[in-house]
């Protein structure tokens, strides 16, 4: 039976009651800590992908991913309130909607947490390239510094900064909330400092044709571009330390996802006011494919002259309307923040693995944890491994979509979660009840649905294949080992891994 072996919902929270923790935040805190997680990577990094897929509609792109966002983090914040334990979806999915879903939810994390580190990796280093080319006039071969998509043979770079994020999550670095602040500064700081020196000279001319290859591209980039709002899940799992969350949680999640949503498009309306963002076409007048050889091939003919051809679009924008050392700057805080990101995004993957090792469905091996560090080494090293493979050879186009995939799916089931368990538990304490449960939650799952067709079929194809490998490992090795199958229902995860746990929330 699919709804079969439940992880009873009491088991789960018996560790968890047992620590209150002091009910501090208000509205104002939740909405800066949502800010601080959200506005990251995907607005440093994906504005090329994004012009090259919907021109100047990129704009309304950004508009479409938000509202999805501000649903789906509607619906995420009751679970979170109601199960305040690691995990995340997979643990909510597991205690509603069986084994076998919470397996799928879990494997589909994979997709969100890894192959995300590995388009943070590959963001950072065409920042950094360019930064060091323009700062010190170098020529640094593209067959070095870009994947065999993009006309190079090795990221090198983007594989040196996952090694060198793995060697810290082994060794058990801790990054502070007082560096977090900082980080969080330095990105914000960046893109007010580009907004203000590029929204004041636009050419609204650049604004047309609004939407050169129609609304399908608009879908394309607001698939692509729902990358830069994932974060939000920092603001949903600080319910339980949230003074009067039925207020206060709506206001930050909504607050932080709609000055997001204004700095983007703010952010947006520079760049294509200042150097045009027209995506660059095929004979027949169809949009090339970004991350793909063809387009690859185009920007090297017109020697990248073209901010869709950019690896580094904001410092590349900047250098372009006559600003080359604040340029310069922007890829150096990119250069600087950027890695905390990655170090998050694998810390989360970890914490996924953790989990899912505990209850059985991997190998105790999985969980073991180091002797002198007290950190999973072995998973950690393991991740370490595939993020750093991911960033050599593939854009960081297609990895983001890659990773939205699999964090779409985990959304919709949490949205799913939501409304069985308003049903099958209604009783039960919520410290945060999402407003409008049967119209929210039906919207955020027709939301995530609409993204995630709206996604390259290349990629759907990668997801169902993902699915599909999964299943076989369940069947064959999970459903055999689970402790809940074995009628062993212990909670060892949440104390075993509150040592684990870093002082902030995961950053995109």
């Amino acid at each position: 039976m699919i709804f079969g072996r439940v992880k009873p919902l009491d088991a789960i929270l018996a560790t968890a009651e047992k620590k209150s923790l002091h009910r501090s935040l208000g509205a104002f805190q939740l909405t800066m800590l949502g800010i601080g997680a959200v506005i990251g990577t995907g607005i440093f990094v994906l504005t090329a992908e994004a012009a090259q897929k919907a021109g100047p509609g990129m704009m309304l792109s950004f508009v479409i991913a938000g509202v999805v966002c501000a649903v789906a983090a509607l619906c995420y914040a009751e679970m979170a309130a109601m199960v305040p334990v690691s995990g995340s979806a997979y643990t909510y999915s597991y205690a509603v909607m069986g084994e076998l879903i919470a397996w799928m939810v879990g494997w589909a994390l994979i997709l969100e947490y890894a192959v995300a580190a590995g388009a943070v990796s590959v963001g950072w280093s065409g920042y950094v390239v360019g930064l060091i080319e323009n700062a010190f006039q170098l020529d640094i071969p593209d067959m070095l510094v870009r994947g065999p998509y993009d006309g190079g043979i090795v990221n090198l770079p983007a594989m040196a900064i996952a090694g060198l994020v793995t060697w810290l999550l082994v060794i058990g670095t801790k990054e502070s909330a007082t560096v977090n602040a900082i980080l969080v500064g330095v990105k914000v700081t960046a893109l007010s400092l580009f907004i203000l020196l590029a929204v004041p000279v636009m050419n609204m001319e650049n604004f047309t044709p609004f939407m050169p290859l129609g609304f399908a591209g608009v879908s394309a980039a607001a698939a692509s571009i729902f990358f830069a709002y994932v974060g939000f899940d920092a603001v949903s799992t600080a319910a339980e330390e949230t003074k009067n969350p039925q207020r206060n949680m709506p206001i930050g999640l909504i607050g932080s996802l709609g000055i997001c949503t204004i700095f983007y498009l703010l952010v947006a309306a520079g760049v294509i006011g200042t150097v045009g963002t027209q995506p660059l076409t095929d004979a027949a007048g169809a949009g090339l494919a970004p991350g793909s050889p063809e387009l690859a091939e185009r920007c090297a003919g017109i020697n990248d002259a073209a901010v869709v051809c950019s690896k580094e679009a904001l410092a590349w924008t900047l250098r372009s309307i006559g600003w080359p050392q604040i340029g310069n700057l922007i890829g150096l805080a990119a250069g600087i923040a950027l890695p905390s990101v990655i170090l998050m995004m694998m810390f989360g993957q970890t914490r996924i693995f953790f989990v899912m090792s505990r209850d059985g469905l991997l190998p105790a091996v999985l969980s073991k944890v180091h002797p002198k560090f007290h950190t999973p080494h072995v998973i950690t090293i393991l991740t370490g491994i595939f993020v750093a493979l991911f960033a050599a050879f593939f854009p960081v186009g297609k990895l983001a979509d890659i990773s939205n995939s699999g964090t779409l799916f985990a959304f919709a089931a949490v949205s799913i979660a939501v409304m069985v368990l308003r049903r099958t538990d209604p009783g039960r304490r919520r410290p945060f009840r999402t407003p409008a449960i049967y119209l929210t939650a039906p919207i955020a799952i027709a939301g995530c649905a609409y993204l995630f067709i709206s996604l390259s079929w290349e990629t759907i194809r990668l997801f169902l294949g993902w699915a599909a490998i999964g299943l076989v490992v369940y069947f064959t090795y999970s459903r055999r080992m689970s402790h809940v199958g074995r009628g062993v229902v212990d909670v060892p995860e949440h104390e075993a891994y509150e040592e684990l746990k870093p002082e902030v929330p995961g950053t995109h």
